[in-house]
């Protein structure tokens, strides 16, 4: 029964300088040169298994940009398949190599092809090393280009419409009305009114010949015989 094949990533890992550089590790246990590769972890995917075995053996932080290809080889009687990407690396180194390098080297291309030990990972860089140099050139071009591009002209926003931009001057604001000539005396003096008609005195034969009735809401009301009594009083 065939055994699954063993799944790694590593990188094609370059400095810029005038002569660009790349990486090389040394192997503690075999004392090989060879690229800067590992196995995936569970769950870990070819990208990010590349970025961190390439931080652990060079012992610098890197960005990771083009896919450039897979190598596949026989490794202890199994299949090993490595996916690459290209990396570019820092000046300093940031944090120490793992135990398993021995030491890492910057050089470039041609130098790089005869260190390594393992002749399909040189066959591997010398067809993907100047596919690497080519895109990191392209890419510098690039943010050169972009550093001194002309700054764009800043344009100054319209003010808020809530914010007016003039203020109306304050006879814009309180305009003088027009005054009509003040009425003359005459005319400004309002006409006596006579007294309303439900006002006047009426004439003395209208005038009631009864008292008006007043009712004292306090005096006791006297009762029937009371009265009687006082009917014959004024009788007799």
């Amino acid at each position: 029964m065939a055994r699954a094949p063993v799944l790694a990533a590593g990188g094609i890992v370059l400095r810029r300088q005038a002569t660009p550089l790349i990486a090389v590790v040394r192997l503690r246990k075999r004392n090989e040169w060879v690229l800067p590769k590992g196995k995936l972890d569970d769950g870990e995917t070819p990208r990010a298994a590349a970025e961190r075995e390439v931080l652990e053996e060079t012992g610098h932080e890197v960005s990771v940009h083009e896919f450039l290809g897979t190598l596949v080889y026989d490794s202890g009687g199994r299949y090993k398949v490595v996916h690459y990407w290209r990396m570019e690396a820092g000046d300093e180194q940031a944090y120490e190599l793992m135990y398993d390098i021995k030491a890492v080297d910057w050089l470039p291309l041609e130098d790089a092809l005869e260190r390594l030990s393992r002749d399909h990972e040189r066959a591997f860089l010398e067809n993907v090393g100047p596919i690497a140099l080519k895109a990191a050139a392209l890419s510098g071009a690039s943010r050169q280009k972009a550093a001194t591009r002309r700054p764009r002209r800043t344009v100054t926003p319209p003010p808020s419409v809530s914010e007016p931009t003039t203020v109306p001057e304050p006879a814009q604001l309180d305009a003088p009305v027009a005054q009509e000539e003040p009425l003359s005396t005459t005319e400004a003096a309002e006409p006596a009114l006579s007294p309303p008609a439900a006002e006047a005195e009426l004439p003395p034969s209208f005038a009631p010949d009864i008292e008006p009735v007043v009712i004292e809401a306090h005096r006791p009301r006297r009762n029937f015989i009371d009265r009687v009594r006082d009917w014959l009083r004024r009788a007799a």
